[in-house]
């Protein structure tokens, strides 16, 4: 146990590095060319800003200016309509959107940002899966 909370990168999380430690696959969680999109009711088409590809949405992830790395999550239907927004948006690939709760969401950024655990992700925008891999740094 660590003597102080600050050498412990896990001291404000809910969870402990064993919910996070190992492989985990998210299942369709990221944007795919199956993204839902809003269709307009009188023409029957799909408005120009809510067409994308994938491609685009992982240049814009990947444009995003920070030392986390992004991933393209699809945006809902009720936020293209109401704000006239692209299908996608960014965040960190260990946004709790993708992991399923706040909680795991606080647990990966924590070992991300520490040195004592090494954090890979592979994001399949084919299949919408994130895969995220956790190790001891010590381990690896």
């Amino acid at each position: 146990m660590p003597e102080k909370p600050d050498d412990d990168p896990f001291h404000d999380c809910e969870l402990d590095p064993d919910a996070v430690l190992g492989t985990r696959t998210f299942h369709d969680v990221l944007f795919t060319d199956d993204t839902e999109t809003p269709v307009n009711v009188l023409t029957g088409e799909t408005p120009a800003h809510s067409q994308a590809s994938v491609e685009e949405a992982k240049a814009f992830a990947a444009s995003i200016d920070t030392d986390t790395p992004q991933i393209a999550l699809p945006a809902s239907v009720e936020t293209q309509v109401e704000t006239q927004s692209k299908p996608y948006t960014a965040a960190a690939f260990f946004h709790f959107k993708a992991t399923g709760s706040l909680e795991r969401h606080r647990a990966y950024h924590a070992a991300y940002d520490s040195d004592a655990f090494t954090v890979d992700f592979e994001a399949d925008y084919a299949s919408g899966n994130l895969t995220i891999t956790v190790e001891r740094a010590n381990e690896s």
